[in-house]
């Protein structure tokens, strides 16, 4: 069999975009904007991607996938439309620009009259992007209106260690109030922090002529240390993991349809913010406790070897610094070398347990009752389990059941109509007055009745 891969899941970060807030506690967001940088980062990463997977010749060709024009029917493309608006979805979509770029001989037709016509933008080609909404999809920002996964946090916070944390750094922390303005200066506020601080560091001179590389380096290392301890547990289960929980959804059915020989699926592309790597890496053991940095890639190659389905993880944190996707490399999971193939049974097996696979599911590990539709999905579930308890009480020895039992009552009440109608036609009847027929009284019918028992007698 050949070596290529025969499915690709490609798991990215957003490109650079303007500074934003986010709850220490519930991470409610704030929208912000890509920025043009951003999307260049998108657009060198998605190339990268294409002279890898879409190009004879690189490392992992994948011949199986349209490379001039993409076929939809083929790719599954989901970007993340949640607190950072759309930043993710506009990140997606110039990472699709570098993945599949303009073609003049693909997107030209000619017409009747001779006339050749080819599309906008030398050739722009169109891949649909799908906007996932947090309000009606949980699988790409599962944590999120989650109140059981805000109670870990604020468990967090009040913990030993971080209070030591806290306090072994509360002088470094001070000592930036004069950068950072009305800020609130604490380690529960960390990344809030980094981000204003990384975001000026990037866009405004002044800023950065004040900010030492050192510095930079003390606020990332703590901030790392904040967002390891949100997004990560001590077991696979743990509400920490939820981001990787609820993407697994996605991932588990991806993998599913490229083992269907049926399917025409088979590349995935899931557009997100740096908190679903971080849990992915916690539940897969990968060596990696950092936020990833803007244009982050993690791609999942499956091969169809003679020993079974495998699978191998790739990984590169940050933007593309190689032409030919040669720095997306070999990452470790679960103990494994790095670039070793596993089992893609003994990846799944190992991860689908841990999966949130549906709303309600969703609805009751964060313990959220009315938002995102859990008011609509949890009623539904509790109206199916009294309809399965009723099912099963019916079904009992001595027992008629729901069916049975209108059946049983229609006729009962057609019997009682039949008697009715007969005692009715009993009391009725015409009888001719001056020639006009009346319908006689229920007092005739009592006064005809009582003469007729006085002949008998």
């Amino acid at each position: 069999m050949s070596d290529a891969p025969i499915g690709l899941i490609i798991i990215t970060r957003h490109g650079d975009r303007q500074g934003f807030y986010q709850d220490p506690t519930s991470y409610t967001a704030s929208n912000t904007v890509i920025t043009p940088l951003g999307e260049v980062q998108e657009h060198q990463s998605g190339a990268g991607v294409r002279a890898r997977y879409l190009t004879p010749g690189g490392s992992s060709y994948m011949p199986t996938i349209s490379a001039a024009v993409p076929n939809i029917n083929q790719i599954d493309v989901r970007a993340d439309a949640g607190g950072e608006g759309g930043v993710i979805v506009d990140s997606a979509y110039a990472f699709m620009q570098g993945m599949f770029p303009a073609n003049t001989t693909a997107q030209s037709i000619t017409l009747a009259n001779g006339t050749t016509v080819t599309s906008p933008l030398g050739g722009y080609v169109y891949v649909p992007v799908q906007s996932v909404e947090p309000t009606e999809d949980y699988t790409l920002e599962g944590f999120t209106s989650c109140p059981t996964f805000a109670t870990h946090n604020t468990a967090f916070y009040n913990s030993p260690q971080f209070l030591q944390v806290q306090s072994e750094n509360m002088a470094f922390l001070q000592s930036l109030q004069p950068i950072l303005g009305n800020r609130t200066i604490s380690l529960a506020n960390m990344y809030n922090i980094f981000d204003f601080m990384n975001v000026q560091n990037i866009h405004n001179a002044s800023f950065a002529a004040l900010v030492t590389p050192d510095t930079m380096e003390h606020v990332r290392a703590l901030t790392n240390y904040h967002e390891y301890g949100v997004f990560s547990d001590t077991t696979p289960g743990g509400i920490g993991n939820i981001a990787g929980q609820a993407i697994l959804q996605p991932m588990l059915q991806a993998l599913n349809e490229f083992q269907n020989a049926t399917s025409p699926v088979r590349l995935q592309y899931l557009g997100v913010s740096y908190k679903p790597f971080l849990s992915l890496f916690n539940m897969t053991q990968v060596p990696n406790t950092d936020i990833v940095d803007y244009a982050s890639v993690l791609t999942y190659e499956v091969r169809n070897t003679s020993s079974g389905y495998t699978i191998r993880a790739n990984f590169r944190n940050g933007t593309a610094t190689a032409a030919d996707g040669s720095d997306i490399a070999p990452l470790s999971m679960f103990g494994n070398p790095a670039g070793q193939d596993m089992p893609l049974e003994q990846f799944m097996s190992a991860l689908s347990p841990y999966a949130i696979n549906n709303l309600t599911q969703w609805c009751t590990v964060c313990n959220q009752t009315s938002l995102n539709g859990c008011d609509i999905a949890l009623q539904a579930q509790a109206e199916r389990a009294s309809a399965s308890a009723s099912a099963s009480s019916g079904g009992g020895s001595g027992m008629v059941s729901p069916p049975v039992a209108g059946v049983i009552g229609a006729v009962v009440a057609l019997a009682v109509a039949g008697v009715l109608a007969g005692l009715w036609a009993l009391w009725t009847r015409t009888r001719k007055t001056g020639g006009v027929h009346r319908v006689a009284s229920p007092d005739d019918c009592s006064a005809a009745h009582s003469a007729e028992l006085a002949k008998r007698q």
